[in-house]
């Protein structure tokens, strides 16, 4: 049964239900106020109590008090999942097999079967279903797409990208925490793989390493991803502080992403070493944070900054994509298909496969 309904306040706006309470979806509910075609109009958690106190805090929303409801709710169009990793593919699962459009908070879920499974899903119920990798959707990602394709750099000889941010070791954190489907990779890594994949396409082979913390999960990784003509090395941690860029180097200059590159305000093309050192110093310290930003401000020869600045967390782009392919009865989006999601899954897979470091 499609439980979508047909008497819609408006063809063009899709009401969304957020499944669950936390911080990123609460950066979706204020987020979602910028699309043109959303609404939020539903909330549903565990506990009646953070749904009521969610649907005060946002302003005005149903609170339903079961995924079963969310699911049969005719007035409800789409979900958003922003649960614990661990319950993604069975609340995806049973959404799904009810025909109600799902976006999944990152990673899509912690496993590629599962993740096939869920494609196999969506296909079968033609229903739309999609990993919720906002940055692949934003303006300054679409403005490095051209100029890949424009050639500002020449030939690509090699990608770098690290996302890193200390945490301190605790047992029962999310982060940490095996059960909740913890680990740098998960949490951190699939942004650096999950945009290599959407600029790149899939690898032609894989390999990384990996230091564990005390409770087993990842505490940092590193992956190469070898393409034809370059590789692509790519860093997560929770042990430090990185300089969380994504760096496409070519022959004839690089294009930077500057940090943190999950909002990507700035792309930074530069022509010559001279310019790029300058503009992005090595390191993360305060220090060269600051000599960058007075770099980037003054007219150096081979220089380029394109800022693309957004209000909020810039979630709103995602969501309109998303929207706007439900609308259109599609069953995935093309900048974020759920073998993308598979692959990046079996990449993550391949890397952990091997003995801690």
């Amino acid at each position: 049964m499609n439980t979508t309904s047909q008497n819609r306040l408006s063809p063009s706006t899709v009401r969304w239900a957020v499944l669950g309470t936390g911080t990123i979806a609460s950066s979706f509910a204020q987020d979602i106020r910028l699309a043109g075609n959303a609404e939020l109009v539903a909330v549903c958690s565990r506990t009646a109590e953070a749904a009521a106190a969610f649907s005060q805090r946002v302003g005005g929303l149903r609170v339903l008090p079961s995924i079963e409801a969310l699911a049969t709710d005719a007035q409800i169009d789409a979900v958003y999942l922003a649960t614990p990793n661990t319950a993604h593919f069975e609340q995806a699962q049973s959404l799904l097999r009810a025909k109600k459009p799902v976006l999944v908070e990152k990673p899509l879920v912690m496993a590629s079967a599962e993740a096939r499974r869920l494609a196999e899903l969506a296909g079968e119920m033609k229903t739309f279903a999609m990993e919720a990798l906002w940055p692949v959707f934003l303006p300054a990602i679409d403005r490095l797409r051209s100029l890949i394709a424009d050639n500002a750099i020449g030939s690509v000889t090699g990608i770098r990208a690290e996302l890193a941010y200390a945490r301190t070791l605790d047992l029962n954190s999310r982060f940490f925490s095996k059960a909740l489907g913890g680990g740098s990779l998960f949490d951190l890594g699939v942004y650096p793989v999950g945009l290599t994949l959407a600029l790149f396409g899939f690898p032609q082979a894989v390999s990384g390493r990996w230091r564990a913390a005390p409770t087993g999960v990842d505490i940092s990784a590193e992956i190469q991803l070898n393409y034809p003509g370059f590789d692509a090395s790519l860093a997560c941690a929770f042990d430090r502080n990185g300089s969380n860029r994504f760096i496409i180097d070519g022959d004839a200059g690089s294009l930077v992403i500057d940090a943190p590159f999950l909002r990507a305000t700035r792309i930074i093309v530069t022509k010559n070493p001279v310019a790029r050192h300058l503009a992005i110093p090595p390191g993360s310290s305060r220090l060269s944070r600051f000599a960058g930003k007075v770099a980037r401000k003054l007219p150096l020869p081979g220089l380029m900054v394109h800022d693309h600045d957004v209000p909020g967390m810039g979630l709103q782009f995602e969501i309109e994509a998303a929207s706007k392919a439900i609308l259109e009865g599609k069953h995935e989006h093309s900048l974020m298909p759920l073998g993308a999601s598979i692959a990046a899954l079996e990449i993550i897979e391949t890397v952990l496969a091997q003995p801690a470091s």
